[in-house]
Order: structure tokens, then C-alpha cells, then sequence
């Protein structure tokens, strides 16, 4: 399986808009209440998305080496790689 570490990075770099789907139970809302809560959504998911946070919420499996790396130097490397190493993986800590 070849992962786009590019397309991730990306992904995780992306500072435009996107699209939210957001449900809200009260229908009392106005319609600038909920654009104030989807902004502040949008910029919580901006922070939580940055590639320290990334970084450091996954650590680096090497089935080779037999290592797991939770620096976040080796992690940001394999990243910004044009071509993933074979039998390393990355894997979500939670």
C-alpha cells in the first residue's frame, strides 16, 4: 500500500475553507450566531490540524529496524518523503 505523504501534508497544511457539515438541535439560532459557531469551528480544526499537533498525536513504525520513533524531527522527514520507505507505517497514538 503506497501512502501520498504529500497529499497529507497537504491536507494538514490547508488554510483555505471547507466544508462543514454542522447540525444544531435549537432552532432559535440566527443565521450570524451560526456562521460566528461554524468560524469557530473552522479555527478549532485549523489548530488541532497544524502539523505539531499531527506530529505529536503519531509515532513511526519500522517493521524492518524493528523501531518505533516518536521524535518528531524523524517523523516530519518520513512526511516531507517523495517515496515511503517500504514496511514503515504511521500510527495515530490514540
Amino acid at each position: 500500500m503506497n501512502v501520498d505523504y504529500q497529499a497529507i501534508d497537504n491536507l494538514i497544511c490547508m488554510k483555505k475553507s471547507r466544508d462543514l457539515l454542522v447540525l444544531f438541535k435549537e432552532d432559535l439560532m440566527t443565521s450570524q450566531a451560526i456562521e460566528q459557531e461554524v468560524a469557530s469551528l473552522n479555527n478549532l480544526l485549523f489548530t488541532v490540524e497544524e502539523l505539531d499537533h499531527f506530529v505529536a498525536a503519531h509515532e513511526l513504525i519500522d517493521l524492518i529496524k524493528y523501531t518505533i520513533q516518536s521524535n518528531s524531527a524523524e517523523i516530519k522527514k518520513s512526511l516531507k518523503r517523495k517515496k515511503a520507505k517500504p514496511f514503515v507505517f504511521l500510527n495515530n497514538k490514540n
